[in-house]
């Protein structure tokens, strides 16, 4: 099914002056539609092998974005999902995806990587009110639409049943990706251990730097997008993906993954944000693995990434041959950013919470 056909079911006889691609997002494809009198609205195909329960995803969505939208905070705005004629939020084609319609949120950007501390600030500010603002939404009602997301020890069982048996090409960044993966094999179970002893509420589940947007004219964070894998959770799922994602100033898509490094003073940044809106929904085991939680997420998404790369880019997209061994290597070399800072990260933590 064609864009323009799931267009057809949302807004039946509503012609369409522009339709053109928005975002660059690894698993999802997104459009932004421009109507006849200039409204702009954003279109999104699911990709079904990645959530395999696309109903649940939906369900959840309209939960939380209907929660959102019964919050008023200044500055603050949130999508909020479009109904096709019928009442439905969703379209599954014949193919088995899943189509949806948003509002548009004009005047914003995104960022693909922070470069100041206080673009980390206003990032962790919206992540607090994000937490603070689903705090009395009861997890219960939500579906959990990917089981063992975020149970790294889980990606570990399932790198290792892809390993079994491979012929080993000799490749430089795939020996290294190896090796570093066995030396952080022992830390995969951190947060699973402690899991009795932390918070456990709806999370955002990827509130990567991309997943946030600023103002058009200001490094101010106006709201926070991609809500499929918002789910029952730990906080230090979202605190410590957020902080991987937003701590390393040369993003993602570094040309020269050894140069990547997690930078304190936008972790510190991030804190202060966030622990102005939300530092007492930390329970005292959350702060005490809390630089546990971004080393761990970094790790966790490396070995997510080569294990795609190994089974031949199955779940991320990518644009060129090898991109999904570049990505592990990025995340790995940021985890040990992470490790030789460990002692600076805890005192700068320890300072923001004292």
């Amino acid at each position: 099914m064609t864009a323009r056909s799931a267009l057809a079911f949302f807004l039946p006889g509503q012609p369409i002056r522009a339709l053109e691609p928005l975002g660059l997002g690894n698993i999802n494809d997104t459009w932004r539609v421009t109507l006849a009198h200039g409204r702009h609205l954003v279109l999104q195909r699911l990709h079904p092998q990645v959530f395999p329960d696309l109903a649940a995803v939906m369900v959840n969505m309209q939960l939380v974005t209907t929660h959102l939208g019964r919050s008023a905070v200044p500055g603050l705005v949130f999508f909020r999902l479009v109904a096709a004629p019928d009442g439905r939020n969703h379209y599954l084609d014949a193919s088995g995806c899943c189509w949806r319609l948003l509002t548009y949120l004009e005047q914003t950007r995104t960022l693909a990587s922070l470069t100041t501390p206080a673009q980390a600030e206003a990032v962790g500010d919206l992540l607090g009110f994000f937490h603070l603002l689903t705090a009395d939404l009861n997890p219960d009602l939500l579906a959990d639409p990917l089981p063992d997301f975020h149970v790294t020890p889980r990606y570990l069982e399932w790198y290792d049943a892809v390993c079994r048996g491979m012929t080993w090409s000799g490749d430089r960044g795939e020996s290294s990706c190896r090796e570093m993966i066995e030396l952080l094999r022992p830390t995969a179970s951190v947060l699973e251990d402690a899991r009795d002893r932390l918070s456990q509420r709806v999370i955002h589940g990827d509130p990567k730097a991309a997943n946030f947007l600023f103002a058009a004219k200001e490094d101010r964070a106006v709201s926070l997008i991609d809500f499929d894998t918002v789910k029952p959770g730990l906080l230090l799922h979202d605190l410590g993906d957020c902080l991987r994602s937003c701590c390393n100033p040369l993003g993602e898509h570094q040309a020269d993954p050894k140069a990547v490094v997690f930078a304190p003073e936008m972790f510190q940044g991030l804190m202060t944000g966030y622990l102005r809106r939300a530092a007492h929904l930390l329970a005292l085991a959350d702060r005490e693995l809390l630089v546990d939680a971004a080393a761990l997420i970094s790790f966790e998404l490396g070995l997510r990434f080569f294990t795609d790369h190994l089974e031949g880019n199955r779940y991320f997209k990518v644009n060129r041959a090898g991109e999904n061994l570049h990505r592990a290597l990025v995340q790995l070399y940021l985890n040990r950013s992470i490790h030789r800072q460990r002692s600076e990260l805890e005192r700068r933590l320890a300072a923001l919470l004292s």
